[in-house]
């Protein structure tokens, strides 16, 4: 069982989380509205996301714009064009200065002047949260944990709601307007599309109640996520900082937005944001080499598993991150751990899928929920509590 101490320090992780969120979004939700706004405008003129992540966990969070965009998850949504600026290549403001033109959108994760003020002359729009973009964002935290899921939050409702407005062509500029838009069956959701084309303060007052819905939504699934599955969470923390004593280390895989989440929770083992020491942490997406070689030789089925043979040992523990639960080559992963030794972890979305029908993993967090961006959100609470629960293992 979970001990007293232990609960209420995950109680108190979600009420922090939860205050937090509600002072923001009570206070930006009709910004971030008009943001949307302004980004379906560009968008329509033939603009690009370009999202920058210069330090580690900031580059987890720009690929995380990349792949939302590029590859949207919201059925019938377009896909729209969004490129990760990080800097495995060089430079971020050098890579700016050369791929960036005037209609584009720069999302920057890290407080960087340089990259401001590139993108500003580029005639750019700039999205960031220091104090050097022309839409900044001050987020009311110190946590650097409680400060990037809320900004995970916080473009996941800007792509979703952007899309609102290309439902309303006579809202955006250059665009032919139509004096009412037959929402379909997208009414269900959005009874305001079928409002007046003109109309565009009544559309933005319901995209700001979205807004506000959409994170009460995020603040809820957290709750559930770690509580319900806060023994999980503590016995699967206590379990990795036992074979970190062993000298072993943690290896991570994930497909899609949930690679990103390896990619995050990888930076805060090795370059931690607290008071704790480095950790050894594999990252089984981050070799686009040994992914693309094994996804056209062997099969995208394999591209974790054959990384678990290389790299696995008994002492180590493998943690997969799973929307859906049932992704083949996790699977894969997972059977291929147990195989050779390894603790296995899952923290996974909808019913749990076949990882936790099938009890796939020793270790099985789930998050109740069928809509990704949400899953995702309390995905990465939960990865920032495990780092700190690691750090304290008796809870």
């Amino acid at each position: 069982m979970i001990t007293a101490l232990a609960r209420g320090r995950l109680e108190t992780a979600v009420q922090q989380r939860a205050l937090v969120s509600e002072e923001f979004f009570a206070r930006e939700a009709p910004r971030i509205a008009r943001l949307c706004h302004r980004c379906a405008e560009r968008f329509a003129r033939g603009a690009r996301i370009l999202a920058v992540g210069s330090t580690p966990a900031g580059r987890s969070d720009a690929r995380h714009v990349a792949v939302e965009f590029v590859h949207p998850v919201m059925v019938g949504k377009r896909a729209l064009p969004a490129i990760a600026l990080t800097p495995e290549a060089g430079p971020v403001d050098r890579a700016l200065a050369l791929l960036a033109a005037p209609e584009d959108i720069v999302i920057a994760f890290d407080a960087d002047e340089a990259v401001a003020r590139e993108a500003m002359r580029k005639g750019c729009l700039t999205i960031g949260f220091g104090d050097h973009s022309e839409w900044c964002f001050d987020v009311p935290t110190r946590d650097p944990h409680v400060r990037q899921e809320l900004i995970e939050t916080l473009y996941h409702v800007v792509w979703e709601l952007v899309h609102v407005f290309f439902e309303h062509r006579g809202l955006l500029r250059g665009r032919r307007p139509e004096p009412v838009h037959d929402a379909g069956s997208a009414s269900f959701l959005y009874p305001f599309l079928a409002e007046q084309e003109l109309d565009l303060d009544t559309v933005l007052a319901e995209v700001e109640a979205s807004i506000r819905m959409k994170a009460t939504e995020a603040t809820e699934l957290r709750r559930q996520t770690v509580l319900e599955g806060g023994q999980t969470l503590v016995a699967g923390a206590a379990e990795l900082h036992a074979r970190y004593e062993l000298r072993g280390r943690l290896l991570i895989a994930g497909n899609g937005g949930s690679a990103t989440d390896a990619m995050d929770l990888a930076a805060d083992l090795r370059f931690p944001l607290g008071p704790w020491p480095p950790r050894p942490a594999l990252d089984l997406t981050e070799d686009t080499a040994v992914l693309t070689a094994v996804a056209n030789d062997i099969g995208a089925e394999s591209i974790f598993s054959r990384q678990v043979i290389a790299q696995g040992r008994r002492e180590d523990m493998l943690l997969v991150i799973s929307t859906s639960g049932s992704s083949d080559n996790l699977l894969a992963a997972l059977a291929e751990a147990r195989r050779a030794g390894l603790a296995t972890m899952a923290m996974v979305g909808y019913d749990g899928g076949r990882i936790t029908a099938e009890q796939l993993a020793d270790w099985v967090i789930v998050t109740r929920s069928e809509h990704i961006p949400r899953i995702q959100e309390a995905q990465a609470t939960a990865c920032h509590l495990l780092r700190e629960l690691i750090e304290a293992p008796s809870g």
